[in-house]
């Protein structure tokens, strides 16, 4: 099994990025702030469009809809400076679970992932685990290929606004 390299965002709370098998990646970090703040952050619309696009990436957001509850939707809209046509991903809330739990499915392609965010109290510290699971190699493959980086930066950009 190939392990993905660890990424550190800061010298405190490293981001631990892992392919865990050919089809799974699981990312983990722990946040200096308190359980139901951390869940806040990815359950609030207004704070989760905060940090969510990665700065370097030079995308925005356009658009942030979020239904968050068992059975509801998402949809995100980001626009590229390049790029004229606005790229949406979108998909359905499988399980909220509030300060534990958050599956959602990835719908914009026949290759996304399901995504489950487990989060774990440790004093006034948050564990955050991101376990992402593709149809196929070749679909993480691709998502690796063009965001190995991006998940430890947003996690910074997380930890700067839990900062804050």
């Amino acid at each position: 099994m190939q392990r993905e390299p660890e990424f550190s965002a800061s010298a405190g709370n490293p981001t631990a990025v892992a392919r865990k098998s050919d089809c799974e990646l699981v990312v983990t970090r722990t946040f200096n702030a308190p359980l139901h703040i951390v869940f806040d952050a990815w359950s609030k619309p207004e704070l989760f469009q905060r940090w969510w696009v990665p700065a370097s990436a030079g995308l925005r957001l356009i658009s942030c809809e979020m239904d968050i509850r068992t059975g509801g939707r998402y949809r995100l809209v980001f626009q590229h400076p390049i790029f004229e046509q606005p790229m949406a991903f979108f998909g359905s809330y499988v399980e909220v679970t509030p300060n534990l739990r958050l599956v959602w499915t990835n719908e914009e392609s026949d290759q996304g992932a399901v995504t489950t965010v487990s989060f774990e109290a440790d004093g006034e510290q948050t564990r955050v685990t991101l376990h992402e699971r593709y149809p196929s190699k070749e679909a993480l493959d691709q998502a690796l290929a063009g965001s190995a980086e991006a998940l430890p930066e947003q996690f910074k950009q997380l930890d700067a606004l839990l900062a804050g």
